[in-house]
Parts: structure tokens; C-alpha cells; sequence
């Protein structure tokens, strides 16, 4: 039946078989554990408010006395097990400070994939940079176009960088189906200057310097 608290409980274990309806907080000291048996979500958080500011919201809160560089402030993990009937994550979420300094505060966000039996760095956003494979292992990096499958294309093994190719021959290698362009501009702001730029060639072994340019 139902069992109405105005008030505290406090117990040692609760099972709940069916639905809960709260209309205040509900604090909870430790790990809760949410199971059914179907592919229903199981955690969903609605707000009915109707005015333009965020909701719902879902805080992960690191409440430390404390904060230091490097701290974790929290992950999220995608966890299943393999054919040996382990359990792993096969990916995660990890938010990290960078520096805690009041008024000048960093946080540094990253997201780790299993790649060969190792949770691998593929995308990290820090306060100056965004690093794709910040642990230099070889894994490609792609992006696709409207209508061109690798309209950018880094080559993880052999150090090369494409366009319109997934085996770029040279350090950068441009390949089309048709004629291939490419195109040098610059604003010089007077008309009858007709030099707009250099390509330069340059031996950086030594102090040679630029060799040759166009």
C-alpha cells in the first residue's frame, strides 16, 4: 500500500516495488543503484519551469576544501563487459581543473575511447588548445564533406595529411576528381602591387635559412 513521511526516515535498506513520488529533496549518503529489467531510461530529470533558463540541470559537484591543478572533478563511464565476461569501461568522460585560481579558473575536458584493449585520449579541450589523439598513437583523423568521404585526412602512420585522399604519397597531397586547384590570396590594399605572397623553401638543419622561394 502506500506509506506517507512527513518528516525523516532513517533506514538501514529501503525496497521500493513501484513508483516513488516526492515533493521536497531527497539526500542520499551513498552509491544508488537503479535496475530494471527492459531498455527504458532509467534515470529521467523534467522541469517544468517555463521561462528561457536552463533546466533540467545535472551537476557533478567535487566539493573539496582544497582544489589543487590536475584534481578530477568527475567522469562519466560507458561501461559493458567483454567475451571473457569482464567488466569495463569502453569509454569515458573525465573534467579536470587546470587551475583553480579565483577569477582566472580553467578546466581542461576530456573523452578516452578503447582502442586495443586501452582507453585511448581522443579529443582533449584545454584553456589554450583542442588536442585530437593527445597520446600520438595511430589512429586517423577524418573529416567528410557534402560529397567528399575524406575532404581532410590525417594519416596517423605515415605522418602525411590529405584532401580528397585516404592515402596521401607526400607530407600534404590534394587529389580531386577533376582539376585541382589551389589558391594563394592576399590583400596588399593597392591595386598595382601585384606581389601577394611567397612559398618558401627552407633547410632547417643548420643555419641555412630559406633556400629558395616563388
Amino acid at each position: 500500500g502506500d506509506v506517507d513521511i512527513d518528516g525523516i526516515l532513517n533506514a538501514d535498506q529501503v525496497d521500493i516495488d513501484g513508483a516513488v513520488d516526492m515533493a521536497s529533496t531527497l539526500t542520499v549518503g551513498d552509491s544508488v543503484t537503479i535496475t530494471t529489467a527492459d531498455n527504458n531510461a532509467q534515470l529521467i530529470l523534467v522541469s517544468t519551469d517555463d521561462d528561457a533558463s536552463t533546466g533540467p540541470q545535472l551537476d557533478l559537484t567535487r566539493n573539496s576544501a582544497s582544489p589543487a591543478a590536475s584534481d578530477t572533478l568527475g567522469r562519466i563511464r560507458f561501461v559493458g563487459k567483454d567475451s571473457g565476461g569482464a567488466e569495463l569501461s569502453y569509454g569515458h568522460m573525465t573534467y579536470f581543473i587546470e587551475d583553480p585560481t579565483d577569477g582566472a579558473e580553467d578546466g581542461i575536458f576530456e573523452i578516452d575511447v578503447r582502442s586495443a584493449g586501452t582507453n585511448r585520449s581522443r579529443l582533449k579541450m584545454d584553456s589554450s588548445e583542442t588536442i585530437f589523439n593527445n597520446e600520438h598513437v595511430d589512429i586517423d583523423f577524418r573529416v567528410e564533406s557534402d560529397s567528399n568521404s575524406h575532404m581532410l585526412f590525417v594519416d596517423a602512420s605515415t605522418d602525411r595529411v590529405g584532401s580528397g585522399t585516404d592515402s596521401p604519397d607526400r607530407n600534404f597531397h590534394i587529389e580531386t576528381a577533376g582539376d585541382t586547384y589551389l589558391r594563394v590570396s592576399g590583400n596588399r590594399g593597392n591595386s598595382n602591387d601585384l606581389h601577394i605572397g611567397n612559398i618558401e623553401f627552407e633547410n632547417t638543419n643548420g643555419s641555412n635559412g630559406v633556400i629558395a622561394e616563388i
